[in-house]
């Protein structure tokens, strides 16, 4: 995983692509060093913001079958999938996807919980959910019982009775926008701020495709499902385009079971 080739198996190699191959499922010790941010970033508002997504896409891109992304996931995705929210101080949903995809608190799990602890972390990650319009049911266990408020981040113009009801939830409300829009490169600064700067964004597509726009996505980690879907599913980044396309490197790959695992990152970071 520390080299981009050859491709590592996620199950049966060692971390060192050189070493023997063992029968062996990785630890998620392996994982989390393999996958760790940059050791720069700090937890007290002062280091520089590093956002990290984390997508699934077929091999003719689809990034959903059925309107969710599990379908086309697997227990190895779904296995890196908690080591990315085992590092992260906030993870980044749109509303969209919070509702499709029944999005619950994050959970403290013992298997980082030295690790955050040394990182200067909280148990576990704060979730935070983008929305222009809060259309969100805050009775629902995201916002009433989460180990560390949910933050509801939306633009200046959200209406006040929508905010009203966020905070009676327990939600602390985040601005990040003029009138009802939400700008995605204030929300990076915005949490970055909060000292939430280990920042992971799990989509939807037409967040994701904003924070891409925006020119602030720093890495991304995309599981390669070998699967073909057809259809007209989104693809994981949706919008307008960009003027120049953005270059980023390959920085590790891994393989279990057809499925790749690639994390590329900006060139310039």
């Amino acid at each position: 995983m520390r080299s981009l080739f050859p491709v590592t198996d996620l199950t049966r190699t060692a971390p060192d692509p050189s070493g023997p191959p063992i029968d062996r499922e990785w630890s998620l010790d392996e994982l989390a060093d393999a996958y760790a941010y940059p050791p720069d970033l700090r937890a007290d508002g002062a280091g520089t913001p590093w956002l990290r997504a984390n997508m699934v896409s077929t091999l003719d891109g689809a990034a959903q079958h059925d309107g969710r992304s599990q379908g086309i996931s697997c227990a190895a995705d779904m296995r890196i999938f908690g080591t990315l929210r085992g590092l992260a101080d906030v993870v980044i949903a749109g509303a969209e996807t919070v509702r499709l995809e029944g999005y619950r608190p994050a959970r403290a799990r013992e298997a980082f919980a030295a690790r955050r602890a040394a990182a200067g972390q909280g148990p576990a990650p704060a979730v935070a959910v983008v929305t222009g319009s809060m259309d969100l049911d805050f009775s629902l266990p995201l916002f009433t019982e989460p180990l560390v408020p949910t933050l509801v981040v939306t633009g200046a113009g959200a209406l006040s009775d929508r905010i009203a009801a966020a905070r009676k939830a327990g939600a602390e409300v985040v601005i990040a926008g003029e009138g009802g829009r939400v700008d995605p490169a204030r929300v990076v600064r915005e949490l970055a701020d909060r000292g939430l700067t280990r920042q992971l964004t799990e989509g939807g597509p037409r967040l994701l495709g904003q924070f891409v726009a925006a020119g602030v996505l720093d890495e991304l980690c995309l599981t390669v499902s070998p699967m073909l879907t057809a259809g007209n599913a989104q693809r994981i980044a949706g919008g307008p385009g960009v003027a120049v396309p953005e270059r980023f490197f390959l920085a590790s790959l891994l393989e279990e079971a057809g499925f790749l695992f690639t994390r590329y990152r900006r060139t310039d970071r």
